[in-house]
């Protein structure tokens, strides 16, 4: 149970200057989120108790969120499809509110003045969003909308076709099939949380696992399924070995059935495709970066990519110091490896000492907590997990999650990643359209260039189906490793090779691969550009901030919990209400004129002239998020109710849309506005009543 008593407290002795009251607003709103954590982390993680909490927790967040109709399942009359649900009106405005503050707050990061929008209209209802417009005419970025169904021969070239996969096991009898890592992680996760016999020595060993899960072979997983006697949990029947499943839906395109394609898996392969026209539309100059955000995959969600294009020899960011004095939650691999936790890092300082990669992956990290933060994430419960070695495709350089913690764990929702050139070589080796950056230079400069050039007749006599990958390791040595493998092919003749994505060591020969330093004078550098991209799973994190902004406090009757979405205004789905204190029609005109006013100033809100109560109108729209609350019980002038901390001002009937515009814009501070106006205190009959369902 939660209590107000802080907020109440601290509203009743308000200091007499501005800044010890906010920075008391400031300590009391440290408070709250800390006891609203509390719900869920009332007892230690390892044990059984907790684990309740987190159901409880969950169910309470979920009831709420489906009864309020921020989501339903799909289909619900038809028994729904797991999976699969449906925004209603308070859900699609918050999905709404955060796209649109997506958009605004990385424009605000890429260099270069270039703004495409294609196919708006419809995707913002209900968005309230204040945009700096200095901003967007300093800066701006690239936005493209490719297609959903994307031909298989892009998806062949990207990797997409052969790698896209998940290990599933099937249960022997029913044929169900189930997530094998899933059942592994939930196995563990159970035996940590609600066994209390566990041996130090096995508690290790399950953390260890849960630490390593993703770098485990199909057979490796298929032996800890066996060693644990895991079975299939519906039937308890036993499960088949891992295999192979390909995430992406296939389909035709056009009605001769002759051209194959698949839902695409991500949007970053239409960026990738355009980067020819994308880097002239930008006049020939990097870096820049381009965005999409669409529907994917499989059971649908929405992805918003960013692809940065950077010049492989300068990872540098001219904005890195804007963001290198932030610390946060990080969780290098290092520290997974030899089962430490996370620890607070200065990203300035991780990129400094290696443990990031660059610069520009360092700024978008730093970028990336401020979005999230600001949109309502709890920062203690966020954390940037580095991927280990085995989880890194083999062209990345380096690459971080931000995972989220809720009632499920910590959830991956948004992954950073430096992808190096690898794709846009694999579109220019498949289409033979070479997708180039160049730098010109004023004089003519000679230079020494290693050139490796594989033999694909011998590579592909030696290696038939393999081959492609094979050629793709070769082209994407260093200089180091190039050079070491001329050096051992000049003595020996032959050397062995790995290939991360055959996962084995390869015999390569001399007829194979010619490695060559060669003097050319050049005009201009050509190179591919390499990626940086931050991808953000937009789903994940509005259900992650749904459960950061949910808490509950005591009614007016005895143990009645009310329930409270504590957003942001910033991604609340309606900024205000407007009520008349009673059903008369000089309040009721009052009142439609502020809702004229409110909708002039651009703010959503809604207007409730029912006959229930105050107290029941005011819980009813703190259930789903409405920051501030017009009371109209006077024709000259009104209260104004903050959601969180319940305290009210009065404010003249002309001024109060400018203030509402004020807090819900982000111009102002309720704190702030408290002091300007004159403290308003509830009578009993505008005490918090449990609404009507």
């Amino acid at each position: 149970m939660l209590l107000s008593s802080a907020s109440r407290a601290l509203a009743a002795a308000k200091p007499r200057s501005p800044e010890p009251f906010a920075a008391a607003a400031a300590a009391a709103a440290v408070l709250l989120r800390r006891q609203l954590a509390a719900v869920m982390a009332a007892a230690p993680a390892s044990s059984a108790s907790a684990a309740g909490n987190r159901e409880a927790f969950r169910v309470a967040v979920t009831n709420t969120l489906e009864r309020r109709l921020f989501y339903v399942p799909s289909f619900k009359i038809y028994g729904g499809v797991a999976g699969l649900y449906d925004y209603g009106p308070p859900g699609c405005a918050v999905k709404a509110n955060v796209l649109a503050f997506w958009r605004q707050f990385y424009y605000l990061w890429c260099d270069d003045v270039m703004l495409v929008r294609n196919n708006w209209s419809g995707i913002l209802p209900c968005v309230d969003v204040s945009v700096d417009p200095h901003f967007v005419l300093e800066e701006g970025m690239l936005e493209v909308d490719c297609p959903c169904v994307t031909p298989e021969v892009v998806l062949k070239a990207s990797g997409h076709v052969d790698k896209f996969t998940d290990l599933m096991v099937k249960d022997e009898k029913t044929g169900t099939c189930y997530r094998a890592d899933h059942l592994l992680k939930d196995f563990c996760k159970d035996k940590l949380e609600k066994d209390n016999t566990l041996s130090p020595e096995k508690t290790a060993e399950f953390n260890h696992v849960l630490a390593v899960l993703d770098d485990l072979s199909a057979e490796q997983l298929g032996a800890k399924i066996k060693e644990y006697g895991i079975v299939a949990p519906d039937t308890k029947n036993p499960l088949s070995d891992p295999y192979p499943f390909n995430l992406m839906f296939q389909t035709s395109i056009g009605p001769s059935g002759l051209s194959p394609g698949y839902m695409r898996p991500e949007t970053a392969q239409g960026i990738f495709v355009n980067f020819k026209d994308l880097y002239y539309y930008n006049g020939n100059k990097l870096p820049f970066a381009a965005a999409q955000i669409g529907l994917l995959r499989v059971r649908e969600f929405t992805l918003a990519e960013i692809e940065h294009f950077v010049d492989p020899e300068d990872k540098s960011h001219p904005k890195f110091r804007d963001v290198s004095d932030l610390e946060f939650l990080m969780f290098p691999r290092e520290q997974q490896l030899t089962g430490k936790s996370a620890m607070k890092l200065n990203i300035g300082q991780a990129v400094s000492e290696g443990t990031v990669n660059n610069e520009t992956l360092g700024y978008f990290i730093g970028r990336v907590y401020l979005f999230l933060t600001q949109l309502g994430i709890d920062k203690d419960r966020l954390r940037f997990r580095q991927h280990l070695p085995n989880e890194m495709a083999h062209y990345a350089a380096d690459c971080w999650d931000a995972e989220i913690e809720c009632s499920f764990g910590w959830i991956e929702c948004v992954g950073i990643a430096d992808r190096s050139a690898y794709d846009l070589r694999a579109h220019s080796d498949k289409s033979g359209v070479a997708l180039e950056a160049h730098e010109k230079f004023a004089e003519p400069r000679e230079v020494e260039k290693l050139v490796i050039t594989p033999s694909k007749k011998e590579l592909g006599l030696a290696f038939k189906g393999n081959q492609r990958m094979v050629l793709e390791a070769l082209e994407a040595m260093s200089e180091t490793e190039a050079l070491n493998m001329k050096s051992a092919l000049e003595s020996k003749g032959e050397v062995e090779f790995k290939v991360c994505t055959l996962g084995k060591d390869v015999t390569i020969k001399k007829s194979m691969v010619s490695i060559n330093m060669e003097k050319k004078k050049e005009h201009q550098r050509k190179f591919t550009p390499s990626v940086i991209e931050p991808s953000f799973g937009i789903g994940r994190i509005i259900y992650c901030l749904f459960e950061h902004c949910f808490y509950q406090r005591p009614g007016k009757a005895e143990d009645e919990q009310l329930n409270v979405f504590g957003f942001p205004p910033l991604v609340a789905p309606i900024k205000c209400t407007v009520f008349p204190l009673v059903k008369i029609e000089k309040f009721e005109v009052v009142a439609k004129k502020i809702s004229k006013a409110l909708t002039a100033a651009g703010i959503s809100h809604i207007i409730d002239m029912t006959g229930n109560t105050i107290g029941k109108r005011y819980a009813r729209t703190d259930e789903i998020g409405v920051p501030l609350a017009i009371t109209v019980d006077n024709t000259t002038s009104v209260t104004v109710r903050d959601r969180d901390s319940k305290d009210q001002i009065r404010v003249e009937v002309d001024e109060v849309a400018s203030v509402v515009k004020e807090v819900t814009d982000g111009q102002s501070t309720w704190a702030d506005i408290m002091w300007r106006y004159p403290a308003h205190t509830a009578s009993a009959a505008e005490e918090e009543e449990a609404p009507e369902t």
